[in-house]
């Protein structure tokens, strides 16, 4: 690895770890979007692919400009975080709860990129590059939009899973409806056998009789 000793330095280099990032989430973002089962989710996911691939290109163009080479070590950081990503896919997790780890994942590598593509503008306006910073600001520019498209669908997505209960338990509940079975609750069950009333007129024969016995033995 070359050496770093000058600011110009620290910003090719800091180039290269975050294009390495991008030709990853470029391989791993067709998998969310697969695994994804919100439609909103999956259009996300889709829709920043797209974006991904044209800023790999725009670093490309930097390259160019600079007359360097775009070869450097993998992103170590981006490798962890999608390792994040693919070990929430093969979790045991209903379908509801899986978009809100997926999302939760996609969170993370923005902050990531939000945070990288802001320290290379600044090496970019500080050093005078003016064309590259346009290019490297539009691609952060970009990276917030998806921070706050996938910060939206958080939310919302929590919310209802919050509202709704144990997710689980509603595909249970669909699975015994669809069977026939029904639940029942305790507290509709009676624990007790309800003491017999006499009726009215019992009440007033037994009232009559008493009376004339104690008419009898006052004569």
């Amino acid at each position: 690895m070359p050496a770093i000793n000058t600011l110009e330095d620290l910003f090719v280099h800091q180039l290269r770890d975050i294009y390495s990032a991008e030709r990853q989430l470029v391989a791993a973002l067709p998998k969310m979007a697969k695994n994804a089962t919100s439609q909103e989710l999956k259009e996300a996911f889709t829709t920043h692919l797209q974006q991904t691939a044209e800023h790999v290109n725009r670093l490309q163009q930097a390259f160019d400009q600079l007359g360097v080479s775009d070869r450097g070590p993998k992103c170590k950081a981006m490798e962890g975080l999608i390792e994040e990503g693919k070990e929430i896919i093969k979790e045991d997790i209903v379908p509801e709860v899986l978009d809100a780890g997926l999302i939760a994942a996609a969170r993370r590598v923005e902050h990531y990129e939000i945070a990288s593509y802001g320290s290379v503008c600044e090496y970019a306006r500080a050093l005078g590059h003016t064309e590259i910073l346009e290019l490297l600001q539009t691609t952060l520019d970009e990276e917030n939009a998806t921070n706050e498209l996938l910060t939206t669908l958080a939310t919302q997505g929590v919310s209802a899973l919050a509202g709704a209960g144990d997710p689980s338990e509603m595909h249970d509940d669909a699975d015994r409806e669809d069977s026939g079975e029904k639940d029942v609750d305790v507290g509709d069950i009676a624990t007790t056998k309800p003491t017999k009333r006499a009726s009215g007129k019992t009440s007033a024969r037994k009232t009559a009789s008493a009376s004339g016995n104690a008419a009898a033995r006052r004569r």
